[in-house]
């Protein structure tokens, strides 16, 4: 199966674009229904070049009865209808597509702006603005209704950022990247936020203690930290509370973006020993063309759960290398392929989708 990523801007006022999807083979849309900010290029829509998304929103009617919480999206004021989501997916159906809701979750740069006692912090008190931790109750529920409203109608869901983020994002002209090593990136993503601290102390850790060692696990760049396998359960079971609720709240099919590594945070977060079994099917990052991510894809093909490798023909990816790159996936378990993007792919890169096909 071909799943074809793509924004409500990329279909609306585009009459071309379902034919351009046909041709790469797709039969299901990841549509985004809840999406963070983003400056996307639209390279051949016929009305514009660029979307700035200023901030992280809800592409469906936002209806009041639904929030009571101080937790709550926003709408999008750059599109022209408050159910962009809704007037994109009938279109694609009309074209004989199904329309899955790629809903994005905790990843929120607004909220943790503007309520940054439930955004990420770490060893060092410096909190994570786009990032909303999952150990907080009211960002638990949140995303559970945020899921249930992005999902309405929808014929499926694709689940991005059903965790928590960590050290690793993209902000305005980046000046981080290559600075820690794995191993230190590891213990900046770990959450010190009060809310994980007490899930350490009923593992039986000091706070304190913990935030003294990870400080000096990332000067040291220490590969082990004692406690560590109580910090991940902490994460892992407010993973695994975020995950239910938001699933308590859908009908439909469920794929989950997720990574074989459990420590690992982000839009892929890592997998709990329970995550797989609780959707139809986990979507693993394999961007890169090098072996490294047919490792990943068969780590989550070991659950035994149908995996749909995340490939891209947009730089850096080498056209010449795509093929390799497809066959490795296959070979290590992938079962489909999700391709991103659509939108953002420009008239020379159009055909390498075909590749995957």
């Amino acid at each position: 199966m071909i799943t074809g990523h793509a924004y409500p801007w990329d279909v609306l006022g585009d009459p071309a674009f379902p034919d351009r999807a046909h041709a790469a083979g797709v039969t299901t849309v990841a549509l985004a229904s809840a999406y963070h900010s983003v400056r996307a290029a639209t390279p051949l829509h016929p009305d514009r070049a660029l979307v700035k998304a200023r901030h992280a929103a809800l592409y469906r009617p936002v209806r009041e009865s639904a929030w009571t919480g101080r937790l709550r999206p926003a709408t999008p004021d750059w599109m022209s209808t408050q159910d962009s989501f809704g007037e994109a997916a009938e279109t694609l159906r009309a074209a004989g597509f199904a329309v899955s809701a790629w809903i994005v979750l905790t990843h929120n740069t607004r909220l943790g702006t503007e309520h940054p006692d439930v955004a990420v912090v770490n060893c060092f008190g410096e909190r994570y603005p786009y990032a909303l931790c999952p150990s907080w109750p009211e960002v638990r529920e949140y995303a559970a209704t945020l899921a249930t409203e992005a999902a309405a109608g929808a014929d499926a869901v694709s689940l991005e950022a059903c965790g928590q983020l960590g050290l690793t994002h993209q902000c305005h002209h980046e000046k981080t990247d290559g600075a820690y090593s794995p191993a230190a990136t590891r213990w900046l993503s770990v959450c010190c936020c009060p809310a994980c601290r007490r899930g350490w102390n009923t593992r039986g850790l000091d706070p304190a203690e913990v935030v003294s060692r990870l400080r000096a696990a990332v000067r040291e760049d220490t590969e082990s930290l004692p406690g560590e396998a109580e910090l991940l359960a902490t994460r892992h079971a407010s993973t695994d509370e975020l995950r239910a609720g938001v699933l308590a709240g859908l009908d439909v099919p469920v794929t989950l973006h997720a990574h074989p590594d459990p420590w690992a945070t982000g839009a892929s977060p890592g997998l709990t020993p329970t995550a797989a079994d609780d959707v139809s099917a986990l979507v693993v990052p394999a961007w890169p063309t090098t072996p490294v991510s047919a490792e990943v894809v068969a780590g989550a093909a070991a659950t035994g759960r149908p995996v749909d490798a995340y490939v891209t023909v947009l730089p850096p990816a080498d056209p010449a290398g795509l093929p390799d790159h497809w066959r490795r996936l296959r070979a290590s378990g992938a079962t489909g392929a999700a391709l991103y993007h659509l939108g953002l792919a420009p008239r020379s890169r159009q055909p390498l989708f075909r590749v995957f096909d």
